[in-house]
């Protein structure tokens, strides 16, 4: 049934060493075990798996983290990202991790490093493709169900692996932060213009929850617009929810699309994540 919450519930989880205290710096035990898999074109995908054992077996889900902006996290041997550790996903990490979710965090297959990174790919049968092989995997590790959560741009992949998925490669929920809802300049760059509008929402009938920030300022992301999302899901349970407070941004344009703002839910991260945590284990957010 569909709903809309129109704030975040602050809720404290168990507070947590972070996985990254300094852009580039990782902690000496590592974020988690590399995972390297084949995928498309003779490419390799790997993710950062990391399993807290602070859950009962009856609450543990595994939670396939997809990145916003290139989605090239560059990861290192001790499965901890080089790059884009500002991102919404990343900084909430220990968050998850206190929650007692696995989390699996999906770094951009070898052919597609860099700044741009996935930006042109995401909406691909291929990319839906590699991320059925991660869910595949880390459903065949953990034993555990697997959802998708992506962020800003990350949303056009969980969006297009929901959509086009099936069977032990299909997540079994969809969680979307910041999506990606209005288009933006194209120019030579067509992909620059594309949003989870473009994408078979109508085939995604799992879990749906869409969230977003009412002061989020980004050009792309816009919150108002979050319902339209869920008018097109056919989803086995729905909601939207739409957070309140913060700090705020005076940043404008694609300076609002950063992590670090509304868009990012900056200094809410915890309570952004229980509410994820709620829905995900089927109440409301």
């Amino acid at each position: 049934m569909r709903s809309a919450v129109l704030a975040a519930l602050m809720l404290a989880v168990v507070p947590v060493a972070p996985v990254v205290a300094q852009p580039g710096a990782a902690p000496a035990q590592g974020c988690g075990e590399l995972v390297t898999l084949d995928t498309h074109a003779r490419t390799k995908t790997s993710y950062a798996l990391a399993q807290p054992k602070s859950a009962t077996q009856g609450d543990r889900i595994a939670l396939v983290l997809l990145v916003g902006r290139g989605g090239h996290l560059n990861l290192d041997d001790r499965g901890c990202p080089r790059a884009l550790v500002g991102n919404f996903l990343v900084r909430s990490l220990p968050h998850f991790h206190g929650a007692g979710f696995v989390t699996a965090l999906v770094d951009a297959p070898s052919d597609h490093p860099g700044e741009d990174g996935l930006k042109g790919f995401r909406t691909s049968p291929q990319h839906a493709d590699d991320l059925g092989k991660v869910i595949a995997d880390l459903r065949k590790r953990t034993g555990l169900p697997v959802w998708v959560v992506g962020t800003s741009s990350g949303t056009l992949s969980a969006v297009n692996a929901a959509a086009r998925l099936s069977g032990d490669s299909a997540p079994d929920g969809v969680v979307l932060t910041s999506a990606i809802m209005s288009g933006g300049k194209g120019g030579l760059r067509p992909w620059a213009v594309q949003t989870v509008f473009d994408l078979r929402l109508d085939a995604i009938r799992m879990p749906v929850l869409v969230v977003g920030h009412a002061a989020d300022r980004c050009p792309r992301t816009p919150a108002s617009l979050m319902g339209r999302i869920t008018a097109r899901t056919n989803g086995a349970r729905e909601q939207v929810a739409t957070v309140t407070g913060g700090p705020g941004g005076a940043q404008r344009g694609l300076d609002a699309c950063q992590g670090r703002t509304p868009h990012g839910f900056l200094q809410q991260e915890a309570a952004v994540v229980a509410g994820i945590g709620r829905f995900v284990r089927g109440g409301q957010y």
